[in-house]
């Protein structure tokens, strides 16, 4: 019998690691960020979902209940983290508030 888990984080912290990669991707690409800060900002929030998705998945894999909790925990915390780096990046970026490179 398969042991009972929690709900993980681990499909969309997978999916928002590829959409990260994509722009990180573009943006290096098409040098849409001439000083790099922009690439470097997008590049710490796939930094945070990878340990995210990696994190998670070990909360899965684990047999000690402890261990889980505490893996779970962590990769919620790295998620949390990503998504508010990854908001704040969009909000400046759309409100051209910073004016990354120029």
């Amino acid at each position: 019998m398969a042991k009972p888990h929690s709900h993980h984080i681990l499909p969309t912290a997978a999916n928002l690691l590829g959409f990260t990669f994509l722009v990180l991707t573009s943006i290096k690409g098409l040098g849409l960020s001439p000083s790099g800060m922009t690439d470097k900002i997008t590049g710490l929030c796939v930094v945070f979902f990878a340990l995210s998705t990696l994190l998670s998945f070990l909360s899965i894999r684990s047999e000690d209940r402890a261990t889980v909790i505490d893996y779970e925990k962590w990769a919620e915390r790295t998620f949390f983290l990503a998504l508010f780096i990854c908001t704040v990046l969009s909000v400046l970026l759309a409100f051209d508030i910073a004016r990354l490179g120029k």
